[in-house]
């Protein structure tokens, strides 16, 4: 064969075998191409369910942080009131069907109610979240330590605002508890690490080299989107569980502030309205009432207690939902509110 047609079928076979890898190539890139868009998909999902779920138990643990707080700031009326009546009785430690409730300390609510006033004067300027970890905490143990002092020296109850809320945060080592704890430090985290940049690499590329390694950094995004999913679903199912007994929670919460707000009303009307400051001058149903108000400022002081949130030993794990507490929590209420006189 002559050699010009030799060396033509080898350039023509060599055109050949170099428009396969060029189309080899394309669909390649197109490939992963797609891989790419449905890699930001996902992870674009999965952040909007973060995100989602999170504005939703952040402002669920912020309103029952803040309602803790203000039953708790109403103790000192409530123990002005009782100091007002002469000739009381001692109102001791109670138990009611297996239910252990403190007896009336008036220096201790009045302690407590400081401490709440003091989170309460500070929450309008702090972080979201600020108030539910006070609730995951125990809002009631948060309020005692607004008393204490400072890592500086200075007493947490000299301070104000926003600085007497981060000074009980860094005594109670809950800064970042916020709607759950590690809940959402570590979602925010996972996120933060996991979300790609998807569409920079998808450039024109025209090599079958090149578009190898841009399968390669496909399937990798495509990877990280899908673990950012699974992260984000184990995180979500916290939150969920979070709600679930919160809301039971505040249910029961706010059946007891009502029993107890209704008192509350009646023996200020009774003392500054009234006038009557003399233990023997009330009525029975007047003395009922009082016994049935110290008894439910007793239960609220404990239900106030219950840590909602148990912190993770470990930094990168969730944290738990404190469920034997709270379902204590709700049965005790239940049960003291049977036994009080259904008198007003």
């Amino acid at each position: 064969m002559p050699l010009p047609l030799i060396i033509g079928g080898i350039a023509a076979i060599a055109g050949v075998a170099g428009v396969g890898s060029g189309i080899h190539g394309g669909v390649k890139m197109k490939e992963a191409n797609d891989t790419m868009k449905l890699a930001q998909r996902i992870q674009e999902r999965a952040v909007e369910k973060f995100n989602q779920k999170n504005t939703e138990i952040t402002e669920l643990m912020d309103n029952l942080g803040k309602q803790e707080l203000e039953i708790l700031s109403s103790f000192k009326q409530f123990s002005d009131l009782i100091e007002k009546i002469q000739g009381r009785p001692e109102f001791k430690e109670y138990n009611i069907d297996g239910v252990n409730l403190p007896k009336y300390e008036a220096e201790e609510l009045k302690k407590v109610s400081a401490g709440a006033g003091v989170l309460l004067g500070g929450i309008g300027g702090a972080a979201v979240g600020t108030a539910g970890g006070f609730a995951a905490a125990g809002v009631t143990t948060s309020a005692v330590m607004a008393i204490g002092t400072a890592s500086t020296g200075t007493a947490i109850s000299t301070l104000s605002g926003v600085a007497a809320t981060n000074a009980t945060l860094a005594a109670l080592g809950g800064g970042s508890l916020a709607a759950g704890g590690g809940g959402m430090a570590l979602g925010s985290m996972i996120l933060g690490g996991a979300t790609l940049g998807v569409g920079l690499l998808i450039g024109g590329v025209i090599f079958n080299a090149t578009g190898s390694k841009l399968s390669d950094k496909a399937d990798e995004a495509y990877s990280q989107a899908k673990r950012t999913e699974r992260e984000v679903d184990k995180i979500v199912a916290y939150f969920d569980e979070l709600s679930f007994y919160a809301v039971r929670f505040k249910i029961s919460l706010d059946y007891i502030e009502e029993q107890y707000r209704k008192r509350l009303t009646i023996l200020d009307n009774i003392i500054n309205v009234d006038k009557k400051v003399e233990w023997q001058e009330f009525s029975d149903e007047e003395k009922i009432l009082v016994e049935n108000l110290v008894l439910l400022v007793g239960l609220l002081y404990n239900v106030c207690k219950v840590k909602l949130v148990l912190k993770s030993e470990k930094e990168d794990e969730l944290n738990q939902v404190n469920k034997d507490e709270i379902y204590e929590a709700i049965s005790d209420s239940d049960k003291v509110v049977r036994e009080l006189h259904c008198i007003l």
